[in-house]
């Protein structure tokens, strides 16, 4: 029997866990406007791996009207019509409901798309596009008059050639103040010379022919161009020690400061090879440390399949920690940063094995704004072959919601958070962003052969802060800036990311919860230049806007 004291301690943890708000998720996504199906391989039945990964999303103002509007990335069938489709790109019309405007904002390129990232790469005020494909990736510059262009030859990115290109992330590796990209590459992919269902060992899934791969097939090698500041870029991935660890498997990208030394790490979850970790050496160059720094493996020490990635520090210690989705029958991994250089894998004693599902999409986000991340994964199977066999697995599954309860675990609390997510999904890509300008994020689902999802909360809420950053001296995106606020007697730190999930790019600006505090007594800002401000007695539930080295808040 438990003694007094020990029911008294237990007692006491349960009460300084945060307060439990009501949760109510609906899906709006037809009534805003966001009714076209996307297009990616065989509806149920896929030939080939290169069917099966889908696409990403990103949120972000691309015509600067303040109203977020939502990019998905598009594919292409094998067979059948259409064969292949341009993105999609829905402009917000300030009321929360979005037109389809992708042909006149020239985004037209068709084929394969796979992830997007977003960042202003020439510092002129509209953030620009890069999306990777199957083929070749393509960067559209940003007019500003509510178009786009490709310029993906002039520069001097590759156009010729066939690489799988999936995550991407903008970052400013050497903090030279104008922003560089990273892309992961999944498969070297040749569709002729790639077996079909059955004709392999690796060619079966619980007994059933299915698709090839990844194992048996091809690796892939990452890459990181450098910005030139001329509108060009140069391919430095062998000169930055990216190419050094060897061919991968790589699905999902983060660039965020991992190490805690101000300059941006870069972490991929890779499919059925070791997932990397490039740590920042300073000098414009990278080491690999997965398997040292413990976020290689899971923590069996076990190879896994890796597929999105998102990064938070969700037990308020002051480092940021990986959480990345895996394939059917597997945990999710949750490595806690230790100390900038090693990591816990704590997904079994953390709570986050109730299901394992196949995660693609995943995002911390505080959705009862108690000031501590809680965790959105979206799921569904990668075989649609499995609804015709008794395997136990369906195609669509479930998108969770783990409440963080602010003591190193979480509780799945997806029956409890609304009637959208009673809704089993075949999703893949997941973004989180403000679309209807109240400041509190909406979630964005890419569906494979099915329309998007568009998840509000429309229950209780509590208080808010969300910050958007503008860099003078540093990129004009500000990604890789740390926001750290103090408010109801916690710290929190968040950092702008350009790009993460699976494929996917989340809202630039930064969104806290504050539970019942009212004041955010202290915001700082390390911006990515290296420069340091403070704001002090800031108003609850509003946007804010700060640059660097204006010293205002702004709207």
């Amino acid at each position: 029997m438990l003694s007094r004291l020990a029911i008294g301690f237990a007692l006491l943890s349960f009460l300084a866990l945060p307060y439990a708000l009501e949760l109510s998720f609906s899906d709006i996504a037809a009534s805003s406007g966001l009714r076209l199906p996307n297009t990616y391989g065989g509806r149920t039945h896929k030939e080939y791996i290169l069917e099966t990964t889908g696409n990403g999303a990103a949120i972000f103002d691309y015509d600067g009207d303040g109203f977020n509007d939502i990019f998905i990335a598009n594919g292409a069938t094998l067979e059948g019509q259409p064969r292949a489709t341009h993105p999609q790109l829905y402009r917000n019309n300030g009321t929360g409901h979005f037109t389809e405007v992708s042909e006149q904002a020239g985004l037209t390129h068709e084929g394969w798309g796979q992830g997007v990232c977003i960042g202003d790469y020439d510092n002129d005020g509209h953030p620009d596009l890069l999306v990777t494909y199957y083929g070749h990736n393509v960067l559209y510059r940003n007019l500003g008059n509510g178009k786009f262009a490709d310029v993906t030859k002039a520069a001097g990115l590759p156009v010729d050639g066939t690489r799988w290109g999936t995550g991407c992330t903008f970052v400013d590796y050497d903090r030279d103040g104008k922003l560089d990209f990273f892309v992961s590459n999944y498969v070297d992919l040749d569709v002729s010379k790639t077996p079909r269902p059955g004709e392999q060992p690796t060619c079966f899934w619980k007994g059933a022919p299915v698709m090839c791969g990844p194992q048996g097939l091809p690796l892939a090698h990452n890459a990181l161009y450098h910005n030139n500041g001329d509108g060009t870029f140069t391919d430095v991935s062998e000169k930055a020690g990216i190419l050094k660890p060897g061919g991968r498997y790589g699905l999902g990208v983060v660039a965020a400061d991992l190490a805690n030394d101000g300059w941006p790490d870069i972490y991929v979850a890779c499919d059925m090879t070791p997932s990397l970790l490039y740590h920042n050496r300073h000098d414009g160059t990278f080491e690999e440390r997965g398997v040292e720094a413990g976020v290689a493996y899971n923590f069996n020490g076990a190879l896994q399949a890796g597929m999105g990635v998102a990064v938070a520090d969700f037990d308020g210690d002051g480092l940021l920690d990986i959480a990345k989705t895996n394939f059917s029958g597997d945990l999710l991994s949750l490595y806690k940063n230790e100390d900038g250089k090693f990591f816990t894998d704590i997904a079994q004693q953390s709570g986050l094995g109730v299901h394992q599902l196949l995660g693609w999409g995943i995002a911390f986000l505080d959705v009862d704004e108690d000031g501590w991340k809680d965790l959105i994964v979206a799921n569904g199977h990668v075989y649609p072959e499995v609804e015709r066999v008794d395997t136990g697995e369906k195609y669509a599954q479930p998108t969770l919601v783990y409440r963080n309860l602010g003591n190193g675990r979480f509780a799945d609390i997806t029956a409890q958070a609304g009637p959208a997510f009673q809704q089993s999904r075949p999703a893949r890509g997941l973004a989180v962003g403000d679309l209807d300008g109240d400041g509190r994020p909406e979630i964005v689902i890419v569906n494979m052969n099915q329309t998007p999802s568009l998840l509000k909360n429309t229950g209780p809420h509590q208080n808010f802060i969300s910050i958007r950053l503008v860099g003078t001296r540093s990129n004009r995106s500000a990604i890789g800036a740390r926001v750290t606020i103090e408010a109801g007697g916690r710290r929190q730190i968040d950092e702008v990311l350009g790009g993460s999930s699976f494929y996917s790019q989340n809202d630039l600006a930064l969104f806290f919860g504050l539970g019942k505090a009212e004041t955010v007594d202290r915001i700082e800002v390390r911006w990515p230049s290296g420069a340091v401000e403070k704001w002090e007695h800031i108003a609850a539930n509003r946007k804010i806007t700060l640059t660097e080295g204006d010293g205002h808040l702004r709207p």
